[in-house]
Formats: C-alpha cells, sequence, structure tokens
C-alpha cells in the first residue's frame, strides 16, 4: 500500500521471531502507528532492531472512537496508518473493528499484514476436530451470564474457542461441567508462543479439577463441539417452562430452547403443551 490507507498488523504472541517481514517494514515506514500500548509496540520495535520513524499515537478501547475522525482524515489525505495491539490480530477482541468499519463505509483502502494469532494457535494445539469453529472472545464474567452462554453450546456441533483470565478460568471450568457435562473434550492453551506454554488436554470435569490449583498467564480455550445426539422435545419442556416462568411468552421460550438444541420448534411446543394437560389430567 504506497498511496495510503489502514494496514492492520498482527504482532507476536510472545515470540518476537514470530514477526513478520512486512510488518517490520510497516513499523518503520508507516505515517502514523495506532498502538495498543505505546510503550509496548516501542519495545516490539526496539526489539526488532525497527526505528519507528512516523507518529505514534495510543488507540486502547477507551479512546478508539474519539481517534478515528483524526486518523480517517490523515487516511483520506493519503498517508498510511498501521494499527497494532499488544499481541495477535487487531479487532479480534481488541480495539480496531470500528475503524475498519469507517474505513470502508468511507471507501478509503484497508490492508491487513497476517500473523500470529492466539485463536488459530490454540485450535491447531488442542488435538481436538476444529474443521468447524467458532470464536466467543472473553467469557462472560458473572457465573450466571456465563451459564447462560454454556447453555446456547449444549449442542454447538462446532468447536468454541473463547479467552478466559486465570483467576476466573476455574470458576468457568466448573459452570462448563455443570451445564456441559463432565466428559466434553476440551483444552486449555496458556502463555501460546512464551517461555512457560503449556496446553493441557482432557474432559471438562478433568481440567475443572486441574484449574483448581491456579493458572497463570494468557488462557485460551478449546472446546470440543456437541457429539451428535437424538434430544426428545419432551426432555425439553422444563427449561420451557422455566423460561415461561421468568416471562417469556410460551411460543418465544419454545422457539429460544429450540434453537439451541436443535429440535424442531413446532414438536417442543406440542411437548410443553402435553404436559400441561397431562398435569391437569
Amino acid at each position: 500500500m504506497t498511496d495510503g490507507g489502514l494496514i492492520l498488523a498482527a504482532t507476536p504472541l510472545g515470540a518476537i521471531g514470530d514477526a513478520s517481514l512486512r510488518l517490520r517494514d510497516a513499523l518503520g515506514s508507516a505515517d502514523i502507528v495506532a498502538a495498543e500500548d505505546t510503550r509496548r509496540t516501542r519495545s516490539l520495535a526496539d526489539a526488532l532492531g525497527v526505528e519507528i520513524r512516523g507518529r505514534v499515537v495510543s488507540f486502547y478501547d477507551h479512546v478508539e472512537e474519539a481517534r478515528i475522525p483524526a486518523l480517517l482524515t490523515e487516511i483520506a489525505d493519503g498517508r498510511t496508518v498501521l494499527l497494532v495491539t499488544d499481541a495477535g490480530m487487531p479487532s479480534v477482541s481488541d480495539p480496531g473493528y470500528r475503524l475498519v468499519a469507517a474505513c470502508a463505509e468511507r471507501g478509503l483502502p484497508v490492508t491487513c499484514l497476517p500473523g500470529p494469532s492466539a485463536v488459530t494457535t490454540a485450535l491447531a494445539l488442542s488435538a481436538l476436530p476444529v474443521d468447524r469453529f467458532c470464536f466467543d472472545g472473553f467469557a462472560p464474567r458473572k457465573s450466571g451470564r456465563r451459564k447462560e452462554w454454556l447453555g446456547t453450546l449444549v449442542s454447538e456441533k462446532r468447536a468454541c474457542v473463547f479467552f478466559e483470565a486465570p483467576h476466573r478460568l476455574a470458576d468457568c471450568l466448573a459452570d462448563a461441567v455443570e451445564v456441559l457435562g463432565g466428559d466434553r473434550r476440551v483444552a486449555v492453551c496458556r502463555e501460546l508462543t512464551k517461555t512457560y506454554e503449556e496446553v493441557v488436554r482432557g474432559t471438562l470435569a478433568e481440567l475443572a479439577e486441574w484449574a483448581v490449583d491456579g493458572a497463570r498467564g494468557e488462557i485460551t480455550v478449546v472446546l470440543a463441539g456437541a457429539s451428535a445426539t437424538v434430544v426428545d422435545p419432551e426432555d425439553l419442556v422444563a427449561q420451557v417452562e422455566e423460561r415461561a416462568a421468568a416471562g417469556l411468552r410460551l411460543k418465544d421460550a419454545s422457539a429460544e430452547i429450540a434453537e439451541v438444541a436443535g429440535v424442531s420448534r413446532r414438536e417442543l411446543y406440542d411437548a410443553v403443551l402435553a404436559a400441561r394437560r397431562a398435569a391437569v389430567d
């Protein structure tokens, strides 16, 4: 990109040697480097032996929206803006997507320098079937919302990748055992590409027990997809009634549970009505 534009660049997760030649060139040639943490970006450049000649500006969650108008003006005027985060790919659970969307809306050029990603690295190391997968960012912090989210994975056939804070990992895995059962396979990957990289594989029950002793570092979890099973709508009646008791219309509650469980909405709705009639009789 020689006539200006936005460049998204993946940065190393830990091992400096994973930095691409294109990242090195872009750090040294960009007119503006927008960095999640300017100090870490300067340290990265120093480690790579690169002199940042352009202007360095901060671009983290709390200033992202305020920074976008000025960066759009710079790009429209023909300057090159390089966007980097602390590690991995910008806009993947990191700042960036709003700026990309704004550039796309205005027809401004955007390109990407591929590179390290905790998501794909964890998938490759998981030893699980990952030909189809979904990425859910960070798991919800509070147990109630976390269990609701885990409930959406009960019948999810794709592997699911998500991030978790080390101090919440044990609680998260314990909730997963409660909602998904202890037999689902899982891999916990920590400190990927760093000195103390570790991948622990096993069942949810096994890793929930392992996590009680504590885990440190950056955590990426890969959860195996659900096995193909036939769900009887009658087994879901209680879940529908629970949603209905919380104020949801019966049809809406049936539709919500049916979608998660992969069963017919009509069959589940009919099963709930049949159960209610049987209770009256």
